[in-house]
């Protein structure tokens, strides 16, 4: 029989990390554990991690939705076919938690040339929102670091200023070299967000997240069909469960490309 338990991890930014949402120092982090109670000692793993002010788990009913399906794993109650309604971040969870205790204490989810060390996976280096000379020293350490895809958090300072970074960097590194992709969190007025758009194009963008706020279909929609670059839904996407839904907000928008997080 499969038995739970949980931990909790407040966790600490080593720098504060800056969105156009506003300013996250610290977020909470949840453990959940399952084994079988004829050998607890091999464990199956899956964490559970809201982001504050994005996520659509409520945090004030998050621990004890926990500590509700822990106790139904418990009694044997539990039915992990059912998705955890409302709490997605819960579903993770539990979902990676269960293939974790498949695989037997390796932690190797999914074996792969990943993670046979045999290939690596590129991935985009983040810099946070702060002064020029904040968000400059991240793009030097990043570049340093070996990157060769960064993201910019844009929205929360001027934007005039963000734009002279972003040329700054380009005349540095031509998009050959470097590539640039920039995240609004909706921090754009949809009234002259197409003009945004269009001054960013022209320093070689890869893309730009969610430019206006989330459940502006229409708007959305006319940005996609007009703007010089390409627009990747993010917040747009959270909350919609239904199938039918998702089907009509990507037929209504039609972006050039969307962002899935676990």
């Amino acid at each position: 029989m499969i038995k739970a338990s949980y931990s909790k991890r407040t966790l600490i930014f080593k720098q504060p990390a800056g969105t156009s949402r506003g300013v996250l120092l610290e977020k909470d982090s949840f453990f959940l554990s399952l084994f079988h109670d004829e050998n607890p000692l091999i464990k199956g793993v899956g964490e559970i991690s809201p982001i504050p002010g994005l996520s659509i788990d409520e945090p004030s009913r998050l621990e004890n939705k926990i500590i509700e399906i822990i106790d139904s794993i418990n009694t044997g109650n539990y039915n992990f076919n059912m998705p955890v309604a409302g709490f997605p971040a819960i579903q993770f969870g539990v979902e990676t938690a269960l293939i974790s205790l498949g695989a037997n204490s390796s932690q190797i989810l999914f074996p792969s040339d990943f993670t046979s060390g045999k290939v690596s996976i590129p991935i985009n280096g983040l810099i946070w929102m702060g002064s020029r000379e904040f968000m400059e020293q991240q793009i030097e350490a990043k570049i340093k670091a070996g990157f060769r895809c960064l993201k910019l958090k844009i929205g929360a300072i001027d934007f005039e200023t963000e734009l002279s970074v972003l040329k700054s960097i380009r005349g540095k590194y031509p998009s050959e070299l470097l590539e640039l992709r920039v995240d609004a969190n909706g921090a754009f007025n949809p009234a002259d967000a197409y003009d945004k758009l269009s001054r960013l194009a022209e320093l070689g963008l890869h893309s730009i997240e969610q430019p206006i706020k989330a459940g502006q279909y229409e708007e959305m929609s006319r940005l996609c069909a007009a703007s010089p670059l390409p627009i990747a839904l993010d917040e747009e996407l959270i909350g919609v469960f239904p199938y039918e839904k998702k089907k009509q907000l990507l037929e209504t928008i039609k972006p050039q490309y969307i962002i899935l997080k676990p």
